[in-house]
């Protein structure tokens, strides 16, 4: 989020008498009625949040519930999405309603339309919005009698009707469809306007804002496509988004923070700065990284190997396909095939006549690296001496993810994950997940990666195998683990894969926002569908515990998010062109020739720009390609054996002598520094060089 809560303050409680309003109650109370610590809604004793027109049957104490709060957020969004409802249908009146709910830092709100919502058609429903915050409407609560009533009143929304329907139980509902219908009873939210007229009333469990000008700051955002229901068999429908908040200067804030989000978009930076590209010839979720972008794979690749070889971890590879026969075994037909691209049917053979002499067998694209670890590990006896064996692979997965979630590399059809698959003895599982989560914590923070908290994934009671003993331990194992990090653990019930729970560590980015990168799975079902067996210390055979271990997820994830927290602007260990070479004229290029040599034979990167641009375009062009380092050479640094640098925030440092100049380039690449380098940061690494020679 770009707006954070207030500091943490002692709750306020407020009694409510019976039979007065919970806005009487607070007025009372001296709270704030504008503003952005207004009190807009009220929680009860349950937890539940009411309207300030609530007007409870005994005393109770009640919650005030602030706009600048999360809860006081979430309820102006949603009477903004009702706002917007209103609107849509006074410039669209055979708009039909879908459904309305507050989402993380705004709302939405679906319509069945005859056509598409226009740029213009935002900016006209945004206006009228803005003259229905200032007409000051209420918004009134009305309570239906009967499933019959509601039906009557709503006759001509038949998307409302479903909903209305759906409350005997026979679907399942969404969440956002709970907070339209309400699990309890069946209300209506009347607009009333200043005269005491109801003008629009909408389907809503609540609570709403007490009226209109209680909405002071939003802005419609976009429009997309969305089906009924989230059903591609159902209508397809226009969804309209925005965001809402508790003032102007909030709004102001997020939507830069917008901004920011659009400019550090990989798919944006990803053309501008040559590292990858979707062609329409390869396919949808398919990324081919060029040059550049190789670069900073293989950077990122090799780092973490000798990360992984002083750790004891031991390299596999396997194929990118496999007969169906492993998938049977592993359990990943049984309970991922939806999530797997098709079979491919082979090794058939017919005679001449076509009579069938050979059957085919099916293949399949592997979703997953574990299964043929297995086989590794089955392939010859194994002792107690050999436990823990960390098995560790860049292995290719392909999984078919539907055109609608595809997206830039944070979500693809191809994909390259660091996969890792520990088999133990019960006895080492507490040491080594908690040394696994160090070793994962460090790697991600040697990239520039520092805020961090857990998800612990339980198992979702519909979708899992295995005994419930084997998963109450599992599961207290990532958990007592997780505790020790000493970092915040947030639970995830039912997210856990069929086969075992898991632990997700979940990283900040420089924007604040949380991308899932490394899982840790602690796994009995497979070794026991394998038969993997070790001999233990007595000699009797024993079965051992299986850890899957992802750390970056994907390398095309982790590219992706990198790419978005950097900004393009990748510490200089990982930039593609670390160095560049720029001559303030042609008689110059020779001596930064010679800097560029001794840079190379370094290790570092370098070139030199010789083209026809003059020195002022060449500084803006690669300063635009976030090159690291410029280095600028004149009459006089060619005189004194020197060079001029230039960074990328547009500082410079003149006259620095080439040694000193290549010393100190080669050490903050070698320490792999993940912060951009400045003037005033470098003047020290210089200094520093300077002492220690």
């Amino acid at each position: 989020m770009s707006v954070q809560p207030p500091e943490a303050q002692q709750v306020t409680r407020v009694k409510v008498p019976a039979g007065t309003t919970a806005a009487a109650a607070v007025a009372e109370a001296g709270l704030p009625g504008q503003g952005p610590q207004a009190i807009v809604v009220v929680r009860d004793e349950e937890g539940e949040l009411r309207d300030l027109a609530w007007a409870p049957e005994s005393d109770v104490e009640v919650e005030p519930v602030a706009a600048d709060t999360e809860a006081g957020r979430s309820v102006i969004r949603h009477s903004a999405a009702h706002l917007l409802a209103q609107a849509v249908q006074q410039q669209f009146p055979d708009a039909k309603l879908g459904i309305g709910p507050p989402v993380k830092d705004g709302f939405y709100y679906d319509f069945d339309v005859d056509r598409p919502f226009t740029p213009e058609d935002l900016q006209a429903l945004e206006k009228r919005m803005k003259q229905l915050v200032k007409s000051g409407q209420k918004f009134s609560r009305r309570r239906l009698d009967s499933v019959e009533a509601a039906r009557e009143e709503l006759a001509n929304e038949p998307y409302k009707l479903e909903l209305v329907d759906l409350k005997s139980g026979a679907d399942e509902v969404d969440t956002s469809e709970v907070m339209e219908v309400g699990a309890g009873e069946l209300t209506v939210y009347d607009n009333i306007d200043r005269h005491g007229e109801v003008v629009w009333g909408d389907l809503c469990r609540g609570p709403h804002v007490p009226h209109t000008k209680f909405i002071p700051a939003f802005k419609l955002t976009r429009v997309a496509a969305a089906y009924w229901r989230g059903d591609q068999n159902n209508q397809q429908l226009q969804r309209v988004y925005g965001t809402a908040w508790e003032s102007k200067e909030a709004l102001a804030e997020h939507l830069e923070w917008l901004a920011e989000a659009e400019r550090r978009d990989h798919r944006r930076l990803g053309a501008e700065l040559d590292l990858f590209s979707f062609p329409e010839e390869v396919g949808s979720g398919l990324p081919v990284f060029h040059p550049k972008g190789g670069i900073i794979r293989r950077e990122l690749e090799d780092y973490s190997r000798r990360r992984h070889e002083a750790a004891d971890y031991e390299f596999v590879n396997t194929p990118h396909i496999t007969k169906g026969t492993l998938f049977e075994t592993s359990g990943h037909l049984d309970w991922y095939k939806d999530g797997m691209f098709p079979a491919m049917h082979l090794d058939e053979e017919r005679d001449e006549n076509g009579v069938l002499r050979k059957a085919g067998q099916d293949y399949y694209l592997k979703p997953m690296n574990c299964p043929f670890h297995n086989l590794i590990f089955r392939s010859r006896g194994r002792s107690y001496r050999e436990l823990p064996l960390r098995l560790f692979e860049f292995g290719s997965v392909y999984r078919y993810e539907k055109s609608g979630v595809v997206h830039g590399l944070t979500r693809v059809r191809g994909m390259t994950q660091d996969d890792a698959h520990i088999y133990c003895m019960p006895e080492q599982l507490q040491d080594e997940l908690k040394s696994l989560l160090s070793f994962v914590l460090d790697l991600l923070r040697d990239y520039g990666l520092e805020d961090f908290y857990l998800e612990l994934s339980t198992r979702n009671d519909e979708k899992y195998v295995g005994d419930d003993e084997s998963w109450r331990v599992a599961t207290e194992a990532l958990r007592e683990a997780a505790e020790s990090s000493g970092l915040e653990l947030v639970p995830d019930p039912g997210g856990a894969a069929f086969y075992g729970p898991k632990i997700s560590v979940q990283a900040k980015d420089a924007l604040g926002r949380s991308w899932q990168m490394s899982t840790i799975q602690v796994d009995y079902h497979l070794p026991e569908r394998f038969d993997l067996e070790y001999t233990g210390k007595d000699g009797a055979k024993q079965r051992p515990i299986k850890i899957h271990r992802a750390l970056f997820g994907s390398i095309e994830r982790f590219f992706g998010v990198l790419t978005e927290h950097y900004a393009g602007a990748f510490p200089a260990w990982l930039s593609p062109v670390q160095v560049v070479g720029i001559p303030i004229a042609d008689e110059h290029a020779d001596h930064l020739v010679g800097v560029v040599k001794s840079l190379r034979a370094g290790g570092i990167r370098a070139e030199v720009d010789h083209g026809d641009d003059r020195m002022q375009k060449k500084i803006r062009n690669h300063t635009t390609q976030k090159v690291p380092f410029l280095l600028l050479a004149g009459g006089k640094d060619v005189e004194a054996g020197a060079v001029s640098f230039r960074f990328r925030d547009g500082t410079q440092i003149n006259g620095v002598p080439v040694a000193e100049a290549v010393a100190a380039i080669g050490r903050w690449v070698e320490r792999r520094e993940n912060t951009s380098p400045t003037a005033e940061v470098f003047q020290r690494e210089l200094a520093a060089g300077a002492e220690s020679a």
